[in-house]
């Protein structure tokens, strides 16, 4: 049984008594670090490299910075929403609240050396929705300790991006989580994103077993994760919370969820490594967000046990933190899918893009006295599939 393949982390501090518990929080504080304390000074796009394959004839810096930010937050938010206490954890919390607070006031500040773009070109439509879905995620922790100054100028930047087109894909629920986020701080908001995305998502995307196609074809990668389960469920929680058209999906979506990340687990084989297939593979264990999000959200199938999944990503994170290259000599993440893998990332992958791999540390939003932390080590279906163990057959759901 593979409960712990590699050990890595440069980070001394131990914040938990549970060893998986506190290397998740290593990891979290080296990557999301540098991110945070930069822009909250005002120095990220000084200070942070930009690394893309074709930088000449398709430059990713104008968008970089609004990646790096929006897709660290989508990922820690759940963690903030615990907030601070007086637990090395929880004083860890207080400080990393604090940047992001202060991170964010830096983004829309049209006098900041690092305010960010939100509506030139089509990019900042994707990561101006991370950072709506990560302020959705952490919606006492976030919101209500911005000055009211900072968040007029958030509205302003959220709303200025509809001037950007989705795609017929995924991209159609980023404007819908946008708008989601719009309604729950302003009470206002454009629905028809919303009612568009789901739409075409629940009546007409829906493969089966859990899979919608990215559009409609069916892609066999990980954007069922990286994008389209969680923000659908983040839209669904705003829909159901005030009673609004589209919340009658909920439990639908939450069934084809849960699914879906029972298959998941089943992706991570015994040596914490799983199917290097689709794009988008520079995100690293940021494959695993729903996975993550089922099990913050206690929906995960009842034949599966918590510990056994906090195993399996531990084992995940584990392989992808410790491979060489992972990180350059100033902390900032590197393309790559173990490693440094410059050639592995697509024309729009760049620094910030890689801080996606943060979604999977969603599931640092339990508590540790939670059963996902606090349970026994226990090894996960591949591992007992392939010592020998008589497993119960799989079955696929029809709803």
């Amino acid at each position: 049984m593979a409960l712990a393949v590699l050990s890595c982390s440069s980070q001394k501090t131990r914040w938990s008594e549970n060893e998986d518990r506190d290397f998740w929080l290593s990891s979290m504080d080296r990557i999301a670090r540098p991110v945070l304390t930069n822009l909250a000074e005002g120095t990220l796009k000084a200070n942070m490299p930009v690394e893309s394959l074709d930088s000449v004839k398709r430059p990713r810096r104008p968008f970089t910075h609004l990646e790096a930010l929006g897709r660290t937050m989508t990922g820690i938010a759940p963690w903030l929403e615990l907030g601070p206490d007086e637990t090395p954890e929880g004083k860890l919390r207080a400080e990393y609240i604090d940047l992001s607070v202060r991170a964010i006031s830096q983004a829309v500040d049209p006098e900041s050396p690092d305010y960010l773009n939100f509506n030139d070109g089509k990019q900042p439509l994707v990561d101006a929705a991370f950072l709506a879905h990560g302020l959705l995620r952490a919606p006492t922790q976030l919101w209500p300790r911005l000055d009211s100054v900072t968040q007029e100028r958030l509205v302003k930047e959220m709303k200025s991006s509809r001037v950007i087109t989705p795609g017929n894909n995924n991209w159609l629920l980023f404007s819908a989580i946008i708008e989601a986020f719009l309604y729950e701080v302003t009470g206002e908001c454009e629905f028809g994103p919303i009612e568009h995305a789901f739409d075409c998502f629940m009546n007409e995307w829906y493969k089966g077993d859990g899979w919608f196609g990215d559009g409609p074809a069916f892609h066999m990668d990980y954007y069922n994760s990286f994008v389209i389960h969680p923000m659908m469920m983040q839209v669904l929680d705003v829909l159901k919370k005030h009673c609004l058209p589209g919340a009658e999906y909920y439990d639908t979506e939450a069934a084809r969820y849960a699914r879906f990340a029972a298959i998941q687990e089943r992706l991570i084989s015994p040596e914490g490594t799983y199917p290097a297939i689709g794009r988008s593979l520079a995100y690293r264990f940021g494959a695993f967000q729903a996975l993550s999000d089922v099990c913050y959200r206690h929906i995960l199938p009842k034949k599966l046990n918590p510990a056994q999944v906090r195993c399996a990503l531990t084992a995940v994170m584990r392989r992808q933190m410790a491979a060489p290259g992972t990180f350059d000599s100033e902390g900032w993440l590197r393309p790559g899918f173990c490693g440094y893998q410059p050639h592995i990332g697509e024309y729009y992958i760049s620094t910030g893009s890689l801080y996606l791999c943060t979604a999977a540390f969603i599931a640092l939003g339990l508590p540790e006295s939670d059963p996902f932390w606090s349970s026994e080590p226990a090894p996960w279906t591949s591992c007992l599939a392939c010592n020998g163990t008589d497993l119960k057959a799989d079955k696929s759901i029809k709803i």
